[in-house]
């Protein structure tokens, strides 16, 4: 066994399908190396954790911290390894929808496999990430542990197996936080309602959210960057008719919209946290990010899809 093992993790972006996937609808998600984390395991003499919410003896951290704790126990149970020092260093926002926990346990994962020196297969990562998320979450789609662990974009439905298939795009993603904190729960609810009072115009747009993610899966495949930002602009309109979307959300994606990108939309919960723009080029992309921070946005994020991926 090595003294230090070190293993990395990705956030996550919703592209298509929030809200309508909770009701049997297609979604789509894929890895966003525009933020990451890095986790390092050191052999030392008690375990310890150092990261940015908590540092200090790992028996004694808070609540939020249970899943770290509960997944470094079942991984030096099952190997039989001794105390260690885990270093997290993270760029995932929390409470933003970019899979900031299931990152973490990606990361961690990893890096346990890497200090004892044993190959790690992608199920058993998988499988490690999953038990990680059911104690974050309680019952997760799954789908934030599918992507921050691999490396193409997913195409989930409930009650299948994830489908993935190549990030074949060529524009660029921008991700920009409206600095306000996602209301998901609040969102699901009020979806849930508005198809009990309006159920079917709530149903149809439901319905037209998972037509949306399919075709955009199409135009991933067969890269047709216009099409794919016009389904995102189409799936920001039934998610305001959804009431998922607010006004700060509404004004930012339509200044997106005015400055040239290809479409624009929220991404996860909605009610605030992120949006999505995709643009044509990287020029495009730092013009956009340029007006949305002298809008008020404070934090964005950027990655090249297609062949602009490891420019």
């Amino acid at each position: 066994m090595k003294t230090s093992g070190v293993g990395h993790g990705t956030g996550k972006i919703i592209l298509m399908g929030e809200h309508a996937v909770v009701y049997g609808e297609p979604a789509i998600a894929f890895p966003f190396r525009g933020v990451g984390v890095t986790a390092t395991f050191n052999t030392c003499n008690q375990n310890q954790i150092t990261s940015s919410h908590y540092s200090g003896l790992l028996a004694n951290a808070p609540e939020p911290l249970q899943m770290i704790q509960q997944l470094t126990q079942r991984l030096c149970q099952e190997f039989q390894q001794g105390a260690f020092h885990l270093i997290i260093e993270s760029t995932v926002p929390s409470a933003r929808g970019m899979g900031s926990s299931a990152a973490v346990a990606t990361a961690i994962t990893r890096a346990f496999f890497d200090w004892i020196d044993v190959e790690l297969s992608d199920e058993k990562l998988l499988a490690y990430v999953n038990f990680s998320e059911s104690i974050a979450h309680g019952n997760p789609s799954g789908i934030d542990a599918a992507t921050t662990s691999g490396s193409q974009p997913v195409y989930f439905e409930k009650g299948k197996a994830f489908e993935a298939f190549p990030l074949n795009i060529d524009a660029y993603l921008l991700v920009a936080d409206t600095g306000i904190l996602g209301r998901t729960r609040e969102a699901v609810a009020a979806v849930a309602q508005l198809r009990k009072t309006q159920p079917e115009p709530t149903n149809r747009f439901i319905h037209h959210l998972g037509t949306l993610s399919h075709l955009a899966k199409e135009a991933i495949i067969h890269n047709q960057p216009q099409a794919l930002g016009d389904y995102m602009s189409l799936a920001q309109h039934d998610l305001r008719a959804l009431t998922v979307s607010n006004e700060r959300l509404d004004t930012l994606i339509q200044l997106a919209l005015d400055n040239d990108a290809l479409g624009a939309k929220l991404t996860g919960g909605g009610r605030g946290g992120c949006f999505i723009v995709l643009c044509r080029d990287y020029q495009n992309a730092q013009h956009i990010q340029t007006q949305l921070k002298d809008a008020g946005v404070t934090e964005t994020w950027m990655q090249g899809l297609g062949v602009y991926e490891n420019v």
